[in-house]
């Protein structure tokens, strides 16, 4: 198969990129890592008439990590941030949801904010960003803008992103100290999109008791779905450590309030059984994390 005619633009600048973007409008697309786009443009699922491809532009080939969280450029593939030590020192989700997103060739290649920007409700990142609060950092011809997480998924394959304008980084915001973070997911063959997943973080307190519960589900929904679980978990918990926490009732509550759409895969109800059940175990693993991060 092959894609539909196109206009080329290799800009190796990013002022270069955005002008570029500009003048093509609502007919530019962005080429990052192309993971995603060169098999829809093969399958003429998307024509776009002008490819902007930002490949030579290294000043988006950026990872910075801080005390408050990660940055990772427009251009950091998957496998650089997943093998970082020290953005998963800062913030473990990262490399816990890299290692579930397809084959090590493809995260050779593929982008962390292309990811993002592509907005596959089954993806691992779009959950991760949305559950920790994240932003987008966006830019135009015209001006530069912040997005949060929880606006800047609007569909399945949509984000918030304008004509003319490029997601030129994400940041994935540290934890409180006694945090653990877990992530979990079941596909049918390992590299697949997962039938569904679920990332979450504990927070503990001194006591180890739990202080906080949330959790960000991927494959239940058009976009990433965020559940508050605080109040379930201090339920459950009755006063006890969290290790003693009932996680079990606290995953069959997040899976009450989640409304999967059934599709040749799976059924709706299978898919809201296996959310709660991976949420049991997400809970209970990142509650242990937290316990072993306070020695």
């Amino acid at each position: 198969m092959k894609p539909p005619a196109f206009a080329y633009h290799a800009p190796d600048t990013l002022g270069a990129a955005l002008a570029a973007l500009a003048e093509a409008g609502d007919g530019g697309k962005v080429l990052a890592g192309g993971q995603s786009l060169v098999p829809l443009l093969n399958m003429r699922l998307a024509a776009p008439a002008e490819l902007v491809d930002i490949n030579r532009i290294t000043a988006l080939d950026t990872l910075e990590v801080t005390a408050g969280g990660v940055r990772v450029g427009a251009l950091a593939r998957h496998s650089r941030v997943e093998r970082s030590d020290a953005a998963a020192g800062v913030q473990p989700l990262l490399r816990r949801a890299l290692e579930n997103v397809a084959h090590p060739v493809i995260r050779n290649r593929g982008t962390v904010v292309g990811s993002l920007a592509h907005a596959d409700p089954a993806a691992e990142l779009p959950a991760v960003l949305a559950l920790l609060d994240g932003t987008v950092e966006v830019r135009s011809a015209t001006g530069r803008r912040t997005v949060p997480a929880g606006a800047f998924f609007t569909g399945p394959l949509e984000s918030a992103l304008l004509p003319g304008e490029l997601a030129v980084s994400a940041f994935f915001p540290a934890l409180p100290p006694r945090t653990g973070t877990a992530f979990r997911e079941l596909s049918r063959r390992h590299g697949d999109y997962a039938l569904a997943g679920v990332a979450v973080t504990v927070g503990l307190d001194e006591d180890l008791r739990v202080a906080t519960a949330r959790a960000g589900y991927l494959g239940v929904a058009a976009t990433p779905v965020v559940l508050d679980l605080t109040g379930p978990a201090l339920a459950a918990q009755e006063g006890r450590p969290a290790g003693e926490c009932d996680w079990a009732e606290v995953g069959g509550y997040a899976a009450a309030r989640l409304d999967p759409e059934p599709d040749i895969h799976a059924s709706a109800e299978y898919r809201r059984t296996l959310a709660g059940v991976l949420t049991e175990r997400a809970l209970r693993a990142a509650a242990a994390e937290g316990g072993r991060s306070d020695s």
